[in-house]
């Protein structure tokens, strides 16, 4: 199951929150939309992707917060599948 948390931050910060929500770890995926609500860059995460792989859109991150103003972050989450919740057996 995923949940989507939204941020609203200026470009300068964009990079910085980006990181940060990288290294919580369990981030599916995170969309970048501009203030009207158009999607900017939107890329998936996996739990291979690492430094190496990451840095094209980091780049591409640094550039598009040069260009915009007000943006947002949508961060679909993967949640925790509880113990104790029934559910197919293996």
């Amino acid at each position: 199951m995923t949940t989507k948390e939204t941020f609203t931050l200026h470009g300068e910060n964009l990079l910085k929150k980006i990181k940060e929500l990288i290294a919580e770890g369990n981030i599916r995926k995170i969309t970048i939309s501009d203030k009207s609500g158009k999607e900017l860059l939107s890329f998936p995460l996996t739990i291979g992707v690492v430094g190496a792989l990451l840095a094209p859109v980091f780049a591409a991150i640094g550039a598009l917060a040069a260009l915009i103003g007000e943006c947002s972050i949508t961060v679909e989450r993967e949640e925790a599948k509880d113990e104790n919740e029934p559910g197919p057996k293996a």
